[in-house]
């Protein structure tokens, strides 16, 4: 099994609960075909760089799983069919890149909390 990551942009139209359901169904692709879930991460309604299909906004998930290549080239198959995704990206992360998100990780769960004034 490789490590892989997606990208992907949702419809802006879709509310928070539509885009959690989308986000799960999604996962489910990859565990009906063998693979693992890692983490999932929902960024958030954001500006695209550029308009697609006159849109200008969308909702960012990302995603890290393990699968083999056949899963992932199913899941970019299907997403590419999927009305409510506007795009796609998967990417198979090596040792370096892992070995990045752990760093990465450990550093975000060190740091002290943010400061937040009260009044």
């Amino acid at each position: 099994m490789n490590d892989y990551e997606i990208t992907y942009i949702l419809r802006p139209s879709l509310e928070e609960n539509d885009v959690d359901e989308r986000a799960n169904a999604i996962a489910e692709i990859i565990k009906n075909q063998g693979g693992a879930i890692v983490a999932i991460e929902k960024l958030g309604k954001r500006r695209l760089a550029y308009e697609i299909a006159d849109l200008r906004e969308g909702h960012y998930v990302a995603m890290q799983f393990q699968s083999g290549a056949a899963a992932s080239k199913e899941l970019e198959r299907l997403l590419k069919l999927h009305e409510d995704v506007l795009r796609a990206l998967v990417i198979r992360l090596d040792k370096q890149s892992l070995e990045g998100l752990a760093q990465m990780r450990a550093a975000i769960a060190a740091a002290p909390p943010p400061f937040v004034p009260q009044a």
